[in-house]
């Protein structure tokens, strides 16, 4: 417990540095950061019907709700979060784990990479 908070209690730079240093002692899979980029790629000057934009409007809200279930948050935090994308949306996961939350996100129309 004394080493946990000793490495709390250090400055994020610090923790980058021995970060990597410890993940390798102990063993630990890679754990690799999940990125959105522009969850739609359409902008609302690009599209000319109403039908597109309630499209885009239905897959957002599809989007956001499948954000808010895996990173835990509420649904104003998870819309905030999709609505100023790119940004790292979680972090810290197995590959394994990353890849199911990517083809989540695909499959209700959004787009995410894995960094």
């Amino acid at each position: 417990m004394e080493i946990a908070e000793r490495i709390a209690a250090m400055s994020p730079q610090e923790r980058k540095v021995i970060s990597p240093a410890l993940n390798e002692h102990l063993r630990l899979p890679k754990q690799e950061m999940i990125w959105t980029q522009g969850m739609m790629s359409l902008g609302a000057k690009q599209e000319a019907g109403t039908g597109k934009q309630e499209e885009k409007k239905e897959k957002t809200i599809k989007v956001i709700k499948e954000v808010r279930v895996f990173a835990s948050l509420g649904l104003k935090e998870a819309k905030e979060l999709v609505e100023k994308v790119p940004v790292v949306i979680k972090q810290g996961l197995t590959k394994e784990e990353a890849d199911g939350i990517i083809e989540k996100i695909k499959d209700v129309g959004g787009v995410a990479v894995m960094e």
